[in-house]
């Protein structure tokens, strides 16, 4: 029976997690020092694993995040189908009592099944979602590729799972993330569908030295 394990990712963090900006797709920020420490942590974890390939989205912390697998020669793709969720106009911004009541509202509105509502000048779930089709499909058209490792973000990842479990986009909140998190999925060639073996897992960060504050 032919299966392939999937290993999904969500980035290290940045300043603008830290500090609570949304980055979106279009902030392009690296990871800071603890996000590095992160991507070190689940490296030294998983580099057992004998991944065929890496996908990730095409902004750099997605790419900083699984450096340390590339180092090893290991075949590397990305798309901007995998990229974070636009969330427009106020991407980068700092955070203010008005913006947060409008992504409450935002998030609210997906929730009750306007999958369509989209951010001022940014995208909707169900455009992230008919992005990220093309891409599910290219993963699935190569079956010799049987351990792979996806490190993409949150609300996208959210999607892409709804996507893989064949639920409905509003159940999408119920997948619960955090910077680099890992879900594990099994795939069945035979009966097409995904198994969820691990959900939000961050175990492997525990190893992470917490710096002493002075």
């Amino acid at each position: 029976m032919k299966r392939k394990s999937i290993y999904l990712i969500r980035h290290g963090e940045t300043d603008l997690n830290r500090k609570g900006i949304v980055q979106g797709s279009g902030v392009d920020s690296p990871l800071n020092e603890w996000g590095k420490a992160q991507a070190q942590a689940f490296f030294n974890a998983y580099q057992h694993i004998p991944f065929d390939k890496i996908y990730t989205s095409n902004l750099i912390r997605t790419h900083q995040t699984v450096n340390s697998f590339l180092k090893l020669g290991i075949p590397h793709e990305s798309y901007s189908g995998l990229n974070e969720i636009s969330w427009g106009n106020r991407e980068g911004k700092e955070p203010n009592t008005g913006d947060s009541q409008y992504y409450l509202d935002l998030v609210s509105a997906w929730q009750s099944g306007d999958i369509e509502a989209s951010a001022e000048g940014g995208e909707s779930p169900l455009d992230v979602r008919n992005r990220q089709l093309p891409v599910i499909e290219t993963i699935l058209s190569r079956p010799h590729e049987r351990n792979i490792l996806i490190a993409m973000h949150g609300r996208a990842m959210r999607v892409l799972l709804t996507i893989l479990m064949k639920q409905p986009l509003i159940d999408m909140d119920q997948y619960h993330h955090s910077n680099l998190c890992l879900y594990k999925l099994e795939y069945s060639y035979e009966s097409k569908t995904f198994n969820l073996e691990v959900a939000n897992d961050i175990t492997h960060l525990l190893s992470i030295d917490i710096p002493q504050t002075a």
